[in-house]
């Protein structure tokens, strides 16, 4: 009995390694067939004609484990515009299948908004073979921003031409070139961008102390986005979502946040509650954002730039407060992978996830 019991333990054992060996062998398969998928998708070029939105970060400066920095994406046509780079932005864009020859336009220089540019320069001149640089539009002081990532970038840059040659990774398109605007005298608004039917127009908006600090409107085939960037309630953004079909609008909510100035409080740290009350006047609560939305028509609403982080989905609602009563249209709070689309010679306005 000794001797059976014995022989039964070594098969089972035999088979557990089996077992073992066998799950890796389907592991190695299941990679290889999502990496066939993965490199022969280009969703760029495998959406319909029109205007679509990718939430490629949605979360603000706080550590969140769900939303990456601030970070849009809109795709007009075939053409690749990208609204803040906030840290994780290049990875989500990645992980999204979202690739292309971007240009990047910035709302304002908060670091939250800026410090994943150098991955996403990276990655675009690194991926696809350019040679040019990123252009990069944003209001003045746009070109220490450039030049400071260029300049981080400069050894990581030579290291990738020296390993993959000049074919691959050719030194002219390593870099970022500043495209600064300004607004005519007397006027809160420009055209930064007008071609391919794309038009972009950049507003104020205010975020005081900081300054500047600017929306987008994005039109294109009758269609039309507009992202508010960083901004407390302003009346220029409901100019500019005046008839628009997305309005991206960033939202902070005041109760939350004041329960973690609670805390801060209780465990002594004084900086953090200041910090805490302190971000409460230059930005929006999602009220104020539906109560924009609501004046000026928009369709859509579309909340990013979650301030504080919502860890629990139950947490969406007390987040909201009375915004649904406020807004009568689709009201969504925005998560990375989101993506909005609003075809050409169309009115429908759809939302998907491309990541789960």
């Amino acid at each position: 009995m000794k001797r059976i019991l014995t022989g039964l333990l070594v098969v089972v054992m035999l088979a557990g390694v089996g077992a073992w060996f066998l799950r890796g062998d389907l592991a190695i398969r299941l990679m290889e067939r999502r990496l066939a998928v993965g490199m022969a998708t280009n969703v760029v070029a495998g959406l319909p004609d029109g205007l679509h939105v990718a939430v490629c970060g949605s979360g603000g400066p706080f550590p969140d484990g769900d939303r990456g920095a601030p970070c849009t994406a809109v795709i007009a046509g075939k053409r690749l515009f990208i609204v803040d780079t906030g840290e994780a932005a290049g990875r989500t864009l990645g992980r999204m299948g979202i690739a292309g020859n971007s240009v990047v336009l910035l709302t304002h220089f908060h670091s939250d908004h800026i410090d994943g540019l150098g991955n996403v320069a990276m990655q675009r001149w690194a991926g696809g073979n350019l040679p040019t640089p990123l252009k990069l539009y944003g209001p003045p002081g746009v070109e220490q921003v450039a030049a400071g990532f260029t300049q981080a970038y400069v050894a990581d840059s030579s290291y990738r031409t020296a390993h993959h040659g000049e074919g691959v990774a050719p030194p002219s398109g390593a870099g970022i070139e500043a495209r600064p605007f300004a607004f005519p005298e007397g006027r809160d608004s420009v055209v930064v961008l007008e071609e391919d039917g794309v038009k972009i127009t950049a507003f104020k908006v205010d975020h005081g102390p900081v300054e500047p600090a600017v929306g987008y409107r994005f039109d294109y085939k009758g269609r039309s986005v507009v992202i508010s960037g960083d901004a407390a309630p302003s009346p220029n953004v409901t100019r500019f979502a005046t008839g628009a079909d997305l309005l991206v609008h960033e939202a902070l909510s005041p109760r939350l946040v004041g329960l973690i100035e609670k805390a801060a409080l209780k465990a002594g740290n004084t900086k953090r509650a200041k910090i805490m009350n302190d971000i409460l006047n230059y930005h929006t609560t999602p009220e104020q954002a539906a109560d924009i939305a609501t004046k000026a028509g928009a369709k859509v609403l579309l909340l990013n730039h979650i301030v504080p982080p919502l860890p629990l989905r139950a947490l969406e609602g007390p987040f909201l407060g009375q915004a649904r009563k406020i807004f009568a249209g689709p009201l969504w709070i925005a998560r990375d992978g989101d993506l909005i689309s609003l075809p050409a010679g169309s009115s429908d306005i759809t939302r998907k996830r491309l990541l789960r």
